[in-house]
């Protein structure tokens, strides 16, 4: 299946799509993953924090397919944020995974309490002009995040992975990332089998479209300029999350669920601002 590609604000093109590969580790995440390559998936997204590098990177290499014909993307964990360290993690990343470059490479919290999320944006700068990495970017940022790194580097992230779904809608995020010439991912982008699957008006769009509800949700971010990084174990439903290109939303359906958003929607209310991420 044909994945159409998206212009990042530094030229490198990405996948509409991925998929999201958290708790996918070890021989059983290995044979996902090479059923997910063979359905078409190009994009993976990994990250130190969740311990299973080293199956990703050994799934492509034995993919039989180029290694250009893949965009490969980790994360950088909050206890290396210092800049000595995290140039070495990004090392010790790419040698878990068994490959010579990152195709992207986020920062996955800011962590503003240890304040040293700036540190971390200057070594993966200094990591994509020694080619470790070719497109750098940052998870979970807020506004001010964002403007912190850019004027103290000039240089802009050219991805922001955030927490995005029906009751998490994040449109002023999403507007925020736009204005600066940021693309939205998305992770946990259908809730993490949360009850939206099930809500009404989701699922009157699935009657009316042919589809599953889930892929009416993950059409809703393609429709909202969102690059969602779907995760999951289950064969025929990484073959579905891939199946959602023969159709749109109408703007008005777009509008219907971002309805569904909730004051508190968040799935562990993990506040940017306030988290403190696991190690």
């Amino acid at each position: 299946m044909k994945i159409p590609l998206i212009t990042l604000n530094n030229g490198h093109l990405r996948p509409a799509i991925g998929m999201g590969t958290y708790q996918i580790r070890g021989g059983e995440g290995f044979n996902q993953l090479q059923a997910a390559i063979a359905d078409g998936y190009r994009l993976f997204d990994s990250s130190t924090n969740y311990d299973n590098e080293g199956i990703v990177g050994k799934a492509i290499r034995h993919s039989g397919i180029p290694r250009s014909e893949f965009f490969i993307s980790s994360k950088l964990p909050g206890k290396y944020h210092a800049y000595d360290e995290a140039l070495t993690s990004i090392q010790e990343s790419l040698a878990r995974m068994g490959l010579d470059y990152f195709d992207a490479f986020l920062i996955h919290w800011p962590l503003p309490k240890r304040g040293k999320y700036v540190e971390a944006w200057k070594a993966l700068v200094t990591a994509q002009k020694l080619g470790l990495i070719r497109t750098i970017g940052v998870s979970n940022f807020e506004p001010e995040h964002l403007d912190t790194i850019i004027e103290e580097t000039g240089v802009t992230p050219a991805l922001n992975q955030i927490e995005i779904h029906p009751y998490w809608v994040q449109e002023r995020m999403v507007a925020e990332n736009e204005k600066r010439g940021v693309q939205t991912e998305a992770w946990s982008p259908l809730g993490r089998g949360s009850a939206a699957l099930k809500e009404p008006v989701i699922q009157t769009l699935a009657e009316k479209y042919q589809k599953s509800t889930g892929q009416i949700i993950l059409r809703w971010h393609i429709d909202r300029g969102i690059l969602p990084l779907p995760k999951s174990r289950n064969l025929a439903h990484q073959r579905e999350n891939l199946a959602i290109f023969d159709f749109s939303l109408t703007p008005d359906e777009v509008k219907q669920i971002n309805g569904l958003n909730k004051e508190n929607g968040r799935i562990e209310g993990q506040d940017p601002n306030e988290y403190e991420e696991f190690e």
